[in-house]
């Protein structure tokens, strides 16, 4: 006898799968990420990082596809307030934070053909069920897991889009390109030549720790590191993982924009090898095409695009 799949709240004692669920599609977008069943239970109830969106949340729920007492896919949805103070584009919306499913889902053969999409149907028409029980004015999706450098669908994803493309949802936003160097291939100091090294200020920033380079009283650029991406609250193992999360340089500094940079992260790469991070992220658009360019004469290879933004088509 077979059983079909069904959908059902998220209950405490699927912490461990749904974890192992979650890791698994972080790790497809970024080598070696992880977090902790923890910050996956913790990041259901608040977003303590979206400090400017998460109060506006009215109500969270957690749905998850079983199969045979397995979970093979789970989502997490929000509900915010329809209320002035939210802002326009969330006000009276619902939400589907993220929704991960096993592009096989150990409900038939092979790896993705129509047994392995049920448990994703299921879970998005429930989701979607849920968002008209909530009224709500519009419904949104997204990828964003509590893992650093997941959020969007990613390529690497394509049975998620899919997924969501059969559910009704259109990619409405932009796409990122997600970008990753080893810190030992960033500059390094001492290959630097020619004309004297500007003067480098480190300072906290508003995205973090901040390098800031001068000619003089001249600023010719600035980047800035969040290295708080692998609290040990957050990460399942050893994280050694930053992002650089803000980089400006002066395109008619007097050494030139590209040593300029060069500079920059060679401090940059100073500064992380004494933090014990080994791996830097950043992303940037793809028409950027010039600073894309140089991030890979630096030491960034592309891992993924990413594509923000999905709305569910009104007919």
């Amino acid at each position: 006898m077979s059983f079909s799949p069904a959908v059902r709240t998220f209950r405490r004692s699927d912490r461990h799968q749904l974890t192992d669920l979650v890791n698994r599609h972080a790790a497809a977008v970024l080598p070696g990420v992880s977090t902790s069943v923890n910050t996956v239970l913790s990041s259901l109830e608040a977003r303590p990082d979206e400090y400017v969106v998460d109060p506006w949340v009215a109500e969270r729920l957690t749905l998850v596809t079983e199969h045979h007492g397995r979970v093979v896919a789970a989502a997490h949805l929000h509900r915010y307030r329809d209320e002035p103070d939210v802002g326009p584009d969330y006000r009276g919306a619902a939400v589907v934070q993220w929704v991960v499913h096993h592009p096989g889902d150990g409900i038939g053969p092979g790896s993705a053909g129509p047994a392995s999409s049920e448990a994703a149907d299921l879970l998005l028409s429930a989701c979607l069920a849920t968002a008209k029980r909530w009224q709500a004015r519009g419904v949104q999706a997204d990828g964003t897991l509590p893992c650093p450098g997941v959020y969007g669908i990613p390529a690497v994803w394509p049975h998620v889009r899919s997924a969501l493309e059969r559910a009704g949802f259109v990619h409405t936003g932009a796409t990122e390109v997600l970008l990753l160097a080893e810190v030992r291939g960033l500059p390094d100091t001492g290959e630097r030549t020619g004309r004297e090294r500007p003067t480098l200020l480190r300072t906290l920033g508003s995205l973090g720790t901040r390098f800031t380079a001068f000619d003089g009283d001249r600023v010719l650029g600035h980047l800035e590191l969040d290295t708080t991406l692998d609290r040990p609250e957050r990460v399942g193992r050893g994280g050694g993982l930053a992002e650089l999360a803000d980089v400006d340089v002066d395109a008619d500094a007097p050494e030139g924009a590209e040593q300029t940079l060069a500079r920059l992260l060679a401090e940059a790469r100073d500064w992380l090898t004494l933090c014990g991070i080994d791996r830097l992220i950043t992303c940037a658009y793809p028409e950027d095409v010039d600073e894309i360019d140089a991030l890979h004469r630096h030491g960034f290879r592309e891992v993924t695009r990413t594509a923000r933004g999905w709305e569910l088509r009104t007919v």
